[in-house]
């Protein structure tokens, strides 16, 4: 077994050899690449990022800077949305579902070390995967750890440190993160009021646009 193959079997694996320092350094110098695009070159970036990562379904916007350890281990679904300097370390496999937001410096480590100090120092290391569901939104300078997953339809309270499962249609926050509340019908209908607000106060701006135009 190769220490790629122990890696992403989520064993404990050496990683110095050349195997896995060529992948690295492939993915790694994408992602400077990246990191040195301007905003005029949104084409430019998503091309680098479909290059990046093992899949991309469709979609997807990525603030610079970006971190990773390999990218090759990361799948991710439609319509991603990550803010400034998000970090994903893949030893393990990293998979984000569809309509997922990040906030600025969320990091996602599947990196893990020995507890023993002496095998630890020995180079010794291993990764869990981590699942991040549909639907989710994780604040700002959240980190997961090692072999989360967060269900689908969760938000992630800005700051949180996540150290174990968070289970679908709920509200977690903290560190470590713990579930506040569930996500119920009544924030359904609240926020579909408000979105129905937001439709029709746009709806009167473009009919005062028309009727100022109309008048000049």
């Amino acid at each position: 077994m190769s220490e790629k193959e122990r890696m992403l079997s989520e064993k404990l694996y050496r990683a110095q050899g050349e195997e896995l320092k060529t992948i690295r350094q492939k993915g790694q110098k994408l992602v400077r690449l990246f990191n040195g695009t301007t905003e005029e070159e949104s084409t430019y970036r998503t091309e680098l990022l479909t290059e990046i990562f093992d899949e991309v379904a469709g979609n997807i916007y990525m603030q610079p800077n970006l971190r990773i350890d390999y990218g090759k281990n990361i799948t991710i679904g439609k319509n991603f949305y990550a803010n400034f300097d998000c970090v994903l370390i893949d030893v393990a496999t990293i998979t984000i579902g569809d309509n997922v937001m990040f906030g600025p410096h969320v990091c996602l480590y599947t990196a893990g070390h020995p507890i023993d100090p002496t095998v630890r120092n020995s180079g010794l290391e291993f990764g869990k995967s981590i699942v991040i569901g549909n639907n989710v939104w994780i604040g700002g300078s959240s980190v997961v750890n090692p072999g989360v997953t967060v269900g689908d339809n969760v938000v992630i309270g800005s700051g949180s440190v996540v150290t174990k499962d968070i289970p679908a249609n709920t509200i977690a926050v903290g560190n470590p993160c713990r579930v506040m509340r569930e996500i119920t019908h009544d924030d359904k209908v609240f926020w579909e009021a408000q979105q129905a607000d937001y439709w029709a106060e746009v709806a009167i701006e473009k009919k005062n646009d028309l009727i100022r135009e109309d008048n000049i």
